[in-house]
């Protein structure tokens, strides 16, 4: 007696894609039409893989590149634009047999898979750390210099010391290893890549975390950035303490003395 549909889809979702082929070979040959599908779909996700693998290897560029230097660290940040929280930067060096996949710059992401790559690059790195700058700080020396200052953060808290660093788009001032900044590079180098998944996924969980001190605001949803439901909420209630007072003098913000935070 054939074996049912309902038993080969069972297989089939609980085969890892090492195990996909020998499956498709045992049920190649029947021909009910919900097997063929099966068959169908396990052959998409191993073409899937195998561009993906494809993609990541071009990732390598710069890193292979640069192959004659021992420590290459990929430099990213997130959080340069919001109206109020930090900037954060994030700092990654890889092992070069690593078989990390699906980085990519951060918002080309799901926040489901940041998530899930966050944990694996902590778990595949040699070593990476985030650094945190907060809004009064970015008020006081710029977003430019809270920026670069986060980034040397990031880069001492590293376990080991890099010798060169892949950047995205910026020279960073005060570093003595070699610098380069490449255009976009979160989408080109796989260690900037991963250095903006840390970034963007550290800084998202303290909005999160900041919106219960501060609900009225909203920022578990919008993480701080301009929206107009923010923008109304600070002309509602005043600044709270997250925010960026240098990003928000032209708001048409109430007296001090009804402000909800002072």
């Amino acid at each position: 007696m054939a074996t049912s549909i309902s038993e080969i889809k069972k297989q089939f979702e609980a085969a890892n894609i090492e195990m996909l082929p020998q499956l498709i070979k045992e049920y190649e040959e029947d021909s009910r039409a919900g097997v063929q599908n099966l068959i169908k779909k396990a052959n998409k996700r191993i073409a899937d893989l195998e561009a993906e693998k494809k993609r990541i290897a071009g990732l390598w560029i710069y890193e292979d590149k640069y192959s004659e230097f021992s420590c290459i660290c990929g430099i990213d940040e997130a959080g340069r634009g919001p109206l109020a929280g930090p900037v954060v930067a994030g700092a990654v060096v890889l092992p070069r047999d690593t078989d990390l996949l699906y980085i990519n710059d951060s918002k080309k992401l799901s926040e489901k898979k940041r998530e899930e790559l966050y944990d694996i690059i902590y778990e595949k790195a040699i070593s990476a750390a985030v650094g945190i700058v907060d809004a009064q700080r970015i008020d006081e020396i710029n977003i430019l210099q809270a920026t670069y200052e986060a980034m040397r953060q990031a880069i001492g808290k590293l376990a080991v010391v890099p010798d060169l660093l892949l950047n995205d788009a910026v020279t960073i001032p005060e570093v003595p290893m070699r610098q380069v900044p490449i255009i976009k590079g979160d989408a080109k180098s796989i260690s900037i890549g991963a250095a903006s998944i840390i970034a963007k996924v550290t800084r998202d969980r303290i909005m999160v975390d900041y919106d219960k001190e501060y609900p009225e605001y909203g920022f578990a949803g919008h993480k701080g950035y301009g929206a107009a439901a923010h923008i109304a909420a600070i002309e509602k209630y005043g600044p709270c303490p997250l925010h960026r007072r240098s990003f928000i003098k032209n708001f048409h913000i109430p007296h001090e003395s009804s402000w909800k935070y002072r």
